[in-house]
């Protein structure tokens, strides 16, 4: 029982076909744009921007955000390379599998299904803050034990069950609302970016990279100091050139959603040609967002007086725009809608991968006879989602996501270079131009992002890893169908023998 077996390319298509684990196919290039933009375009762009450029970078925040989208870009080339090459669901978790082997595919999985579960939950709170403050400016005030930081929160509870029976009905039917709110959302971005020139001030511009200031109280040990501070002693500082480089490393997890469109690689019409096209587009239209939102809302609120927790609604009240800010405030409640939608079906999509594969229980892989979606999974994420984000106070946790990400990132830009090597022979639709290089960039950016996370955030990550090892030693190593054969069709064991699928990716259109 080698750790290191792989499932080769031919037998992930070959399971796709089966009838019991069969998706349906119906999303097109646009989709999967409208879906990454979706996910991307949330809780970052109405408060992350605001507080980076309070906290570590000032105007040069714009900067930090073109710095952060090139570090995104060369980790989205690595998924579109993947996510063409091998249109399964699973995503990073099913590129590991066919590339570095099954322990790091264990590993990926596990990490992501934390990052997906932990971030759904997250955001379902964020809206439902959101949503009081909202509420509040219309003069309606939620009882306080029964909303955002009370005892139980209700309305991030209703809001994940809602959208655990759009999921259920069907992902077709789920990006039809997506798309009403995507489109919302981007009214809100544009509303800001246009109706805020006309309060931009040129002297908040300057100085456009304050001067660096050493960190307060940043001496001694402490769990929430970065592990880099901590291996290397360093004194942190803000502003500056360091402020800037920081501040990238802040706005970089205000991207992290890309990666989820290659979840739903099994269920594009063309995955060759749409998947590396919804990927790269997405990204690329965030980046423009991001950084013409920075400017303007740096242009219009000195950066020291900017408010860290709601930016783009206060920029306005700043200038007495009461109205606009109202108006913002509910552009945050339908982005935030977006990101807990798509973050819940990429968790589906991923733990439906790994219940295929038998490293999780076989029997909730199956998929609805009518729906043709993974609805005993769904049912088991919308609860535990809904638990989570209604009980506990995950503020403190938030980090567990970009670690979990960035994991990922870093053995997907690995395993681009591994598979090339060992499958030169596969079709390619879109490749990583100067690989091995970019990839191996790539990864090295990603994992000095992570060290740059605290050093309470890497315990949790270990504790969390030690869980998922318990697991695998003890359940999934047994009972994957690599070693046990479970399930796999005749035609299946000619294509790992023979090394040909049964069907052709362009046959699974």
């Amino acid at each position: 029982m080698s750790l290191l077996r792989t499932k080769s390319i031919e037998q992930s298509i070959a399971d796709t076909d089966e009838p019991e684990y069969q998706l349906k196919k119906s999303l097109s290039a646009l989709d999967l744009t409208v879906f990454g933009v979706g996910v991307v375009i949330g809780a970052g762009i109405f408060t992350l921007t605001g507080r980076a450029a309070h906290n570590v970078a000032g105007p040069a925040i714009v900067i930090s955000f073109v710095i952060a989208a090139v570090c995104c870009a060369l980790a989205a080339m690595c998924y579109a390379e993947f996510a063409s090459t091998v249109p399964v669901s699973g995503s990073a978790y099913t590129f590991s599998y066919a590339s570095l082997g099954e322990i790091f595919a264990w590993i990926i999985g596990w990490d992501l299904i934390l990052e997906m579960f932990l971030g759904a939950s997250v955001v379902a709170q964020g809206w439902s803050a959101y949503l009081g403050a909202f509420l509040g400016k219309l003069g309606v005030a939620l009882p306080a034990s029964i909303s955002y930081g009370g005892v139980v929160d209700v309305p991030a509870i209703v809001l994940v069950l809602v959208l655990g029976v759009l999921v259920t009905v069907g992902i077709k039917e789920s990006l039809r609302v997506n798309l009403v709110l995507v489109g919302l959302k981007l009214f809100i971005v544009l509303f800001v970016i246009f109706a805020g020139i006309g309060f931009i001030s040129p002297a908040n511009y300057t100085p456009f990279v304050p001067p660096a200031l050493p960190t307060a109280g940043a001496s001694g040990f402490s769990w929430t100091q970065p592990l880099l501070q901590l291996l290397t002693g360093a004194t942190p500082s803000t502003f500056g050139v360091g402020g800037v480089l920081a501040g990238a490393a802040l706005v970089f997890f205000a991207y992290i959603g890309f990666d989820v469109v290659a979840t739903t690689a099994e269920e594009t019409k063309n995955p060759q040609r749409d998947l590396p096209v919804g990927i790269i587009a997405s990204l690329a239209i965030c980046t423009v967002l991001y950084c013409a939102v920075a400017l303007v809302v740096t242009g219009m609120v000195p950066y020291d007086k900017l408010d860290p927790s709601a930016a783009l609604a206060n920029a306005f009240a700043y200038h007495g725009q009461a109205w606009m800010a109202t108006l913002i405030s509910a552009g945050a409640v339908a982005g935030l809608t977006t990101v807990v939608l798509t973050l819940m079906i990429g968790a589906t999509r991923l733990i439906f991968a790994m219940c295929r594969d038998a490293l999780l229980p076989m029997g909730l892989a199956k998929v609805h006879p009518t729906y043709r979606t993974p609805w005993l999974i769904t049912v088991i994420v919308t609860v535990v989602v809904a638990i989570v984000a209604g009980l506990t106070p995950v503020g403190v946790l938030e980090e567990m996501v970009n670690i979990g990400t960035l994991s990922a990132f870093v053995l997907v830009s690995i395993g681009v270079v591994v598979l090339r090597r060992r499958r030169p022979d596969l079709k390619r639709a879109f490749t990583v131009p100067f690989s091995p290089v970019l990839p191996i960039v790539s990864a090295v950016i990603c994992a000095y992002l992570m060290i740059n996370l605290s050093v309470e955030t890497w315990l949790r990550f270990v504790i969390w890893l030690a869980i998922g090892f318990v697991i695998y030693f003890t359940y999934s190593r047994s009972h994957a169908r690599l070693e046990t054969g479970v399930g796999i069709r005749s035609d299946m064991v000619e294509a790992m023998e023979t090394g040909h699928a049964p069907h052709s990716p362009e046959d699974l259109r």
